[in-house]
């Protein structure tokens, strides 16, 4: 773009929430102007590629609902999506619905800036765009900007090296190779297996062993489909009305765990188990409230380790210290088994940290070991890696990485004082990552989507979140999450995986249903906790 353009609104990222903003802002008739750094849609889909990568909510519910249509049209293959098959779900949404028309891909947004004469954001790329929007909404997604510790001598390895969220789109071939994952969080859970069947040898470097639960994979019945299918509107429904945004129909059980015998425990656990994924954490109400109720919970898991695990010095590494489900919980397909593997060595890392890259491989506790290759499954820094950088500026130059700088400080994770006219979908201080992601996506574009209508037709150029109730909902949030085992450990919810990085539990753990419960009596009473003018 030669000359500065002029728009209602900018979407940056083209992921699932950029996309569905953008259908919902252009079906109302708004202009548009959407920026990609990749070369397609997708988001965490189009650059997680790595071996085994996979959703871990089930197939059905992990999609869009705002079009019953797509939703008959489309047919998924297993009860866990593999990103690929995510992946060309994406494109043919964009497809369907003609989205690429207004993205601009391969584009990196670097900086936004609100103009106070204008009432209008100047947004800039690293391509030379200049956009001039009413509204600047990000959709940069919560794990989506990879973290890569400063490991020193990592540029003289002679190896190839790849972190698990910038994986090559042509893939990696570890056939007979010496290979490192440095890692054992849901990436590395997920990847482990599918190169240890490929690999020469494969060694894991684990700083802090990580609960999984069985997926229990496979290929979905076509009775099942079409009886989902038949019932998409009340399942939706009642997803809808749950604390995750998935999982209504499961058997859940709110019971304490110590209203319960030992056999009834065994059999409720081993039930969820069977099951599979994250419906292990409702065999009882108070796993996630009361550590002595979680430690039941915990020593089924470990010794569940111990029977899969042959080797009893590595499966009593791999069995987790922590709290269950303080950090994100893991699904996997054949993790721990893979340990039995005479190619497979674990090596814990907790006490003799990696001390440093060397061009044969890596040395740790004083021993090098050499390696073709070294994947670094080390996560991303969520939540807020990829809103802070952008150079966002609000009112008098406020920058946002300033405002945030000892925590993000939002109103219902929508907005931030200081920021007119700017929207974060699934932000900090919203349910996203603790719930089934596309759900609160589609509810955070739908009230922005409403608030934006609402705002044109009673000719309101500018909305902003009050300093009190931006307040009054981080004491909330902090809180609710204060009120549960979450902050008990150190995990990627708190930003603890960042050297630097403010430790402030940031998700919204009352639940979806709650949330957007508040969300629509907010946007009932003429948005109260905003302030439009």
């Amino acid at each position: 773009m030669s000359k500065v353009q002029e728009v209602d609104a900018v979407v940056v990222g083209a992921g699932f929430a950029g996309m569905y903003m953008q259908y919902r802002l252009l079906d109302e008739g708004l202009s548009v102007q959407g920026f990609e750094t990749g070369d397609n849609v997708g988001g965490t889909w189009y650059w997680n590629r790595y071996p085994g990568a996979r959703c871990d909510v089930e197939s059905m519910d992990y999609s869009y609902q705002f079009s019953d249509d797509l939703q008959q049209e489309w047919e998924w293959s297993e009860r866990y999506a593999p990103q690929p098959e995510i992946l060309t779900y994406a494109s043919h949404v964009a497809d369907k619905f003609k989205l690429r028309d207004n993205i601009k891909f391969n584009t990196r947004v670097k900086q936004a800036l609100f103009d106070e004469t204008l009432n209008k954001w100047r947004v800039t790329t690293d391509q030379g765009d200049e956009v001039i929007a009413t509204y600047c909404i990000m959709a940069t997604g919560c794990l989506s900007s990879t973290n890569l510790p400063k490991f020193d001598g990592l540029d003289s390895f002679e190896g190839d090296w790849y972190h698990t969220g910038l994986w090559p789109h042509a893939g990696v071939d570890f056939t007979g190779k010496r290979v490192a994952v440095v890692g054992t969080g849901s990436s590395a859970i997920q990847s482990i297996p599918v190169i240890a069947e490929q690999a020469g040898h494969l060694t894991v470097f684990q700083r802090t062993a990580n609960f999984s639960i069985p997926a229990h994979n496979g290929p979905l019945a076509p009775e099942y489909i079409a009886q989902v299918k038949g019932n998409y509107a009340q399942i939706r429904a009642e997803n809808n009305d749950t604390a995750v945004g998935f999982g209504a129909r499961w058997a859940s059980n709110d019971d304490s765990v110590f209203d319960a015998d030992e056999d009834e425990r065994k059999r409720m656990f081993e039930e969820t188990w069977a099951r599979g994924g994250f419906q292990f954490m409702s065999a009882f109400g108070d796993l996630g409230l009361n550590t002595d109720a979680n430690e039941i919970a915990a020593n089924f898991v470990r010794e569940k380790i111990r029977g899969i695990v042959k080797d009893a010095k590595t499966a009593e590494l791999l069995s987790p210290k922590q709290v269950l489900g303080c950090k994100r919980l893991c699904v996997d397909t054949g993790y721990f088994e893979t340990f039995n593997r005479d190619n497979v060595e674990l090596v814990n890392v907790k006490d003799h940290p990696i001390e440093r890259i060397t061009p044969k491989g890596l040395v740790t506790n004083g021993e090098e070991h050499s390696f073709d290759i070294i994947v670094f499954a080390t996560g991303f820094d969520a939540m807020t890696g990829s809103l802070l950088s952008i150079d966002t500026r609000g009112r008098d130059g406020l920058k946002l990485k300033d405002k945030w700088e000892a925590g993000p400080r939002t109103f219902l994770g929508l907005q931030t004082h200081g920021f007119p006219n700017l929207f974060t979908i699934s932000g900090p201080g919203s349910p996203s990552v603790l719930t089934n992601m596309i759900v609160s996506i589609e509810q955070h574009v739908n009230w922005i989507a409403r608030c934006i209508l609402y705002m044109r037709m009673n000719s309101k150029q500018v909305i902003e979140a009050d300093l009190e109730a931006e307040n009054e909902w981080v004491e909330h949030t902090n809180d609710l999450g204060n009120g549960t085992l979450y902050p008990s450990c150190n995990s990627w919810y708190l930003g603890a995986n960042i050297p630097g990085k403010p430790r402030v539990f940031m998700p919204y753990v009352g639940g979806f249903q709650v949330y957007s419960q508040k969300c629509e009596e907010i946007a009932n009473t003429g948005y109260r906790g905003f302030d439009m003018r």
